[in-house]
């Protein structure tokens, strides 16, 4: 395997990351994807904004507001979510028991992991950023 810079990546530190609907795929060395203060370190806010993938989050990535609310297909490999998250997603729309934030939600371990942004929460136009997905109807 290899990152998006063509470097090889061992198979015990491959971090690979599917954000759906988009269907896009990331893969880096765990452990060495530069902190670009988008949410916690490793967090899947942190993950989008290092490898250009859309993700919403009006805050900056604060635990302020529910922008980057995503559903994780498995936790496994997650970080638990602290009391500010847990107060914070009170107020997310359409919660399930695979709701986290994507700027807290962090990942602690190699492995795959599957994202979903919710169709409600998808911002077509922010901070500049258009969503690359065909118009759903």
């Amino acid at each position: 395997m290899s990152d998006t810079n063509g470097k090889s990546i061992p198979a015990d530190k491959l971090v690979r990351v599917t954000f759906q609907p988009e269907g896009r795929t990331v893969e880096f060395e765990f452990g060495t994807m530069p902190y670009q203060h988008h949410g916690k370190p490793m967090s899947f806010l942190d993950v989008a904004e290092n490898h250009d993938v859309f993700l919403d989050h009006a805050c900056g990535g604060v635990c302020a507001c529910t922008t980057c609310h995503l559903w994780i297909k498995d936790q496994a490999g997650i970080s638990e979510a602290d009391d500010d998250e847990i107060d914070r997603m009170d107020m997310a729309a359409d919660q399930q028991l695979n709701s986290r934030l994507g700027c807290q939600a962090v990942i602690t371990r190699p492995g795959n992991y599957e994202v979903e942004i919710p169709k409600w929460n998808r911002n077509y136009v922010s901070e500049g950023k258009p969503l690359t997905l065909a118009e759903e109807k």
